[in-house]
């Protein structure tokens, strides 16, 4: 396959060089000060109240910022506004850890100002700090603060990229009314976001890319001594300095209007910020900070191009896998096209040959050949669905007709599959599709339930177990119960397994206690488990009458460990964890964003560092919660006084395991593959399992 290579973006750290125009000499401040007095006309009593109007020590920022407010602004702000943006942005400031980082004309420039552009006025500072300074609570740098805000804020008010919003330059507000933004919309609501909690933020852009394809916003927060980039409700705002754009960047060109990359600034500056939406305002002063995103040296490999891939269904784009494959059919690329809620100058890229002929096969679609012809060479693929199923056959017969004739294996191969469903007939496909899989339990587990084994392969995991209480209408829960041992002869394991069914009592459920399939030191870790349980869980279900979103796991000792290795790589399955006097190994906590994690370990645990472990993970626990709101609920305690054996105090964890059912369709997954890979976990699916790879996907609505 093509090597697609990536280059870092070099970004200069250096402060802007008409920066220091914020803080002009005191003459021409009092200057630029009369005379926005004087453009204000019958306004001027307000802005002369604004200055009044503030604390003596926010004077000089109140002045600077009526001197060089926008002339537009002059004639129409009241001093209300401006006397509690003022007020609230020096309290943002001076009450940010980051503050000393912060110098006071970066502050001025960036922190103060009420506004990006020309959007409308909103004052939105007051409400954006009481909703957005719990999130960045925890960050110890403005960097750091900023790009959770980016990763969190767009999900909270319910604003997405889109085409279709009212116009480019929305206010906070007014994105936030329709729930649409344009790159300059999202970047306008993050900017303001960052500023109402003390992180100085200005808006960027292009007015046109090198080849005329399209323009750009995006957003420059200061941090550690600098600029740096990120783009607004992008997936790759979780860290500072990446983006799409930062490749289509690289050519622009210094002191052009339209082809330069400007920073909006209030100092003084000879440039203009290129509004693209009016371009006859030039009231909106600018800094060329072309210098820190263009490169000289070569963007592709001698002889290659980038391709833009765009696949559309009518006028709209749309989001498909596609494969990129050459004249002998070759796979050149692998991925999926960009629908309407990216950015419309955002394409899939492909780096290929120049002068190769290529072809592009739209999952479900038609294929379309073209051939390289210049860098930046946009190719639009035209949707059309190819179908062999009669038009008057609707997806729904089609399924119920295939699993009538007993199709159940290999539905997801069929034509029908591959069609969009309503709401409604997604419904009924997942009870047909139930329906068929439950019947199929029925008429071949129902022995081996009956004998409590289970046998895949050469291996045979048995099992017990016993129901509490009365049945809810829901279903029981069920609690799978792991035993201790492990690298020890038979019978020391099977004494083991003796013991872990008289562990715990339940108050309502099906408590289950399997024999581990091999005595081995990974008993309850190695790849077999994985699908021993979930067949377990699956025939429970149907045969007696399990909650599928009530299973819980639980483990003690060397079922401790398998709690640990399981917990992140089986998390769908299950509603909560409880991992009591194990070891982890090599796995980590950042699979568990979705699944309750009770942790328990004697103080004086020591062998193999169970105690010391145990605390760490607590710790990193603690940050992912607080990194990632709303997930990675988990309970940690170390008892004191007790060594391996807690004298059951572990049992403190039941009921608060109890207390969580299952999120089958969580709306943020963070899915990370260790040594055992699984091609799916909740709604993700994956073709070629990555051993390496990170999975973070959101959901909003029907955008994911």
């Amino acid at each position: 396959m093509l090597r697609i290579p990536t280059f870092a973006l070099f970004v200069c750290l250096g402060v802007d060089p008409l920066l220091s125009a914020a803080d002009p000499p005191a003459h021409a401040l009092e200057t630029a000060l009369e005379a926005a007095l004087i453009g204000a006309g019958d306004n001027r009593a307000e802005l002369e109240r604004a200055i009044a109007g503030v604390a003596a020590d926010q004077q000089d920022g109140m002045r600077w910022l009526i001197a060089q407010m926008p002339a537009a602004d002059r004639s129409t702000l009241t001093s209300a506004f401006l006397i509690e943006h003022c007020a609230l942005a020096y309290e943002s400031w001076r009450a940010a850890p980051w503050h000393a980082d912060v110098p006071f004309d970066v502050f001025q420039d960036a922190i103060l100002p009420y506004a990006s552009v020309d959007e409308r006025r909103d004052a939105w500072r007051k409400d954006f700090r009481e909703r957005f300074l719990p999130l960045v609570a925890d960050a110890k740098t403005a960097g750091e603060a900023a790009t959770k805000l980016n990763r969190t804020i767009f999900e909270l008010v319910n604003v997405r990229y889109s085409t279709k919003r009212k116009k480019a330059q929305q206010s906070p507000y007014e994105s936030m009314e329709t729930g649409l933004a344009s790159c300059s919309g999202l970047s306008i609501l993050l900017i303001d976001a960052c500023r109402a909690v003390g992180v100085p933020a200005r808006f960027v852009g292009t007015a046109s890319w090198s080849d005329d394809s399209g323009n750009h916003s995006w957003v420059e927060v200061w941090d550690d001594g600098g600029w740096h980039f990120t783009g607004a409700a992008e997936p790759t705002g979780r860290k500072l300095d990446r983006g799409w754009f930062k490749n289509r960047a690289k050519t622009a060109k210094a002191g052009d209007p339209k082809y330069g990359v400007f920073a909006v600034t209030w100092a003084d500056s000879p440039f203009a910020f290129p509004l693209v939406w009016d371009p006859s305002n030039t009231t909106i002063r600018a800094v060329d900070v072309t210098e820190r995103y263009a490169r000289t040296d070569p963007v592709v490999p001698a002889g290659c191009a980038r391709v833009f891939v765009r696949v559309r269904a009518g006028a709209e784009r749309k989001a498909v896998a596609l494969t990129v494959r050459g004249a002998h059919g070759k796979t050149w690329f692998e991925g999926t096209s960009r629908d309407e809620t990216a950015d419309a100058n955002d394409h899939v890229t492909v780096v290929l040959p120049l002068g190769a002929t290529a072809t592009v096969l739209p999952q479900g679609g038609e294929p379309s050949t073209f051939t390289v012809t210049a860098d930046e060479q946009l190719v639009d693929v035209a949707y059309r669905a190819a179908s062999t199923q009669p038009a008057t056959e609707s997806p729904i017969d089609a399924l119920r007709a295939h699993l009538e004739r007993g199709g159940l294996d290999d539905v997801a191969a069929q034509e029908f599959a591959h069609r969009p469903l309503s709401r409604d007939e997604a419904a009924r496909a997942a009870t047909l599709l139930w329906d068929a899989h439950a019947a199929a339990i029925r008429a071949t587990r129902a022995a081996e339930l009956e004998a409590r084994a289970i046998t895949l392969g050469d291996q045979t995991m048995r099992f017990w177990f016993k129901a509490f209480g009365d049945k809810p209408k829901s279903g029981r829960s069920l609690w799978i119960s792991m035993h201790g041992g492990g690298n020890a002869p038979p019978e020391v394991n099977e004494q083991q397994f003796e013991n872990q069914k008289r562990l715990y009592a339940l108050d309502e459920g099906i408590y289950l206690a399997p024999r581990a399939p091999t005595d081995t030191w990974n008993l309850w870790h190695e790849a077999h488990v994985d699908a021993f349980f979930a067949r377990l869980i699956e025939t429970l279900i149907v045969l007696e009458d399990v909650d599928p979103d009530r299973v819980y796991l639980l483990g003690y000792s060397a079922g401790g460990d398998g709690v640990y290795q399981l917990a992140p790589r089986m998390s769908d399955r299950f509603a909560a964890a409880g991992m009591f006097a194990g070891h982890p190994n090599e796995t980590k906590p950042i699979g568990l964003r979705n699944l309750p994690f009770a942790l328990h370990v004697g103080a004086d645990d020591a062998a193999y560092k169970r105690n010391a472990i145990a605390a760490q993970w607590g710790e990193r626990l603690d940050e992912l919660a607080a990194e990632d709101p709303g997930g990675y609920l988990h309970q940690v305690q170390v008892h004191a006084g007790k060594g391996h054996w807690m004298d059951r105090e572990e049992r403190v964890a039941l009921p608060w395991m109890a207390s969580h059912t299952r999120d089958a369709r969580p709306s943020r997954i963070v899915w990370e593959q260790d040594d055992v890979l699984h091609d799916r976990s909740y709604w993700l699916a994956v073709d070629r399992p990555d051993p390496k790879g990170r999975v973070i996907a959101t959901r909003a609505g029907q955008s994911i």
